[in-house]
């Protein structure tokens, strides 16, 4: 079954799949930067922006100053071009799920592709709806459907990769602690990125309580990345898909934890100074991407140990 599957094999559908995974990080990222800047609101309507179906040109006027252009004002710009961001990466869902379809013989793909579809159109829902009905709850739902909609995103890329074409595995009970290990690892990521969102959204403010939760959160987190680490370092090393995957998970919450402190630090700063600075921006959004990078590849692990299942 595996050769079948190496047939159809396309390096071009890869490098595609990869592509959407870094349009999807610039997009969370931007997203970061609007919760940052404050700027979900920067443009009052939607799905027109200023009255404008044209993305390339809203219909952006400031009274004040006439010659203004949308993108030299900071707010309408960044917020506009999240809204573009948010549309190619919908095309490129549309266009992945196409060639699944025509293109690859599994049906659990071709299933992962349509919900990565229904997630995007649901994510574009909540990105407009927050902006109509001004709701906070909405963007923290907005910023969590992004996670998961990462997640789908990871799994389908890795799908069409050779590594998940020669992983093989036989089913034993060390298979399921690795599935249990990442899910709870995943999950407890995913209330923290929660966490987090409440934290920076605005009307959440930096609460000192509401810190020390975050931060025995992250340790919990940790805690749980420690441990699905070094059991497949001890049960799984040659299982390359899965050793790849606790490297990955390891790693990138080193960097995550250096970023939530320079954030942290970053947001301290500029609050005495009453502005956000250009450190708080970077450090906060790259926090929130490193976030996905966590909840992409406990997924991918996920994924690699129900293989023998989801290709029967």
């Amino acid at each position: 079954m595996i050769g079948s599957y190496i047939e159809n094999y396309s390096i071009y559908r890869l490098i595609y799949a990869i592509f959407g995974l870094f349009l999807c990080l610039l997009l969370i990222g931007w997203g970061s930067m609007v919760t940052t800047l404050e700027a979900g609101l920067a443009v009052p309507d939607w799905p027109t922006s200023f009255g404008s179906y044209d993305p390339f040109n809203p219909g952006f006027s400031d009274p004040e100053n006439p010659s203004l252009k949308w993108w030299e004002d900071t707010g309408v710009m960044v917020e506009h071009v999240h809204r573009l961001l948010g549309a190619l990466v919908g095309l490129w869902t549309i266009g992945l799920a196409v060639w699944t379809y025509i293109a690859d013989p599994r049906r659990w793909m071709k299933i992962t592709a349509t919900i990565a579809v229904a997630l995007v159109v649901i994510q574009g829902l909540l990105g407009g709806l927050r902006v109509l009905w001004t709701s906070l709850d909405l963007a923290v739902a907005h910023a969590m459907g992004a996670q998961i909609f990462f997640c789908t995103a990871s799994i389908l890329a890795l799908s069409n990769s050779k590594l998940w074409f020669q992983h093989t595995l036989s089913e034993n009970a060390g298979i399921d602690t690795v599935r249990v290990l990442a899910f709870f690892t995943a999950g407890s990521v995913l209330i923290q990125i929660l966490l987090g969102a409440l934290l920076r959204h605005p009307g959440a403010g930096i609460d000192t309580n509401f810190i020390i939760v975050h931060v025995l959160g992250g340790i919990i987190a940790l805690s749980f990345i420690i441990l699905t680490y070094s059991y497949i370092r001890e049960y799984f090393p040659f299982i390359h898909l899965f050793y790849a995957g606790a490297f990955w998970i390891l790693y990138t919450a080193i960097f995550q934890i250096l970023l939530g402190v320079a954030s942290l630090i970053a947001v301290k700063y500029d609050s005495g100074l009453n502005q956000i600075g250009f450190w708080q921006v970077t450090s906060t959004s790259n926090h929130v991407v490193f976030g996905s990078l966590l909840m992409g590849a406990c997924a991918c692990i996920i994924a690699g140990t129900l293989k023998s299942k989801l290709e029967r």
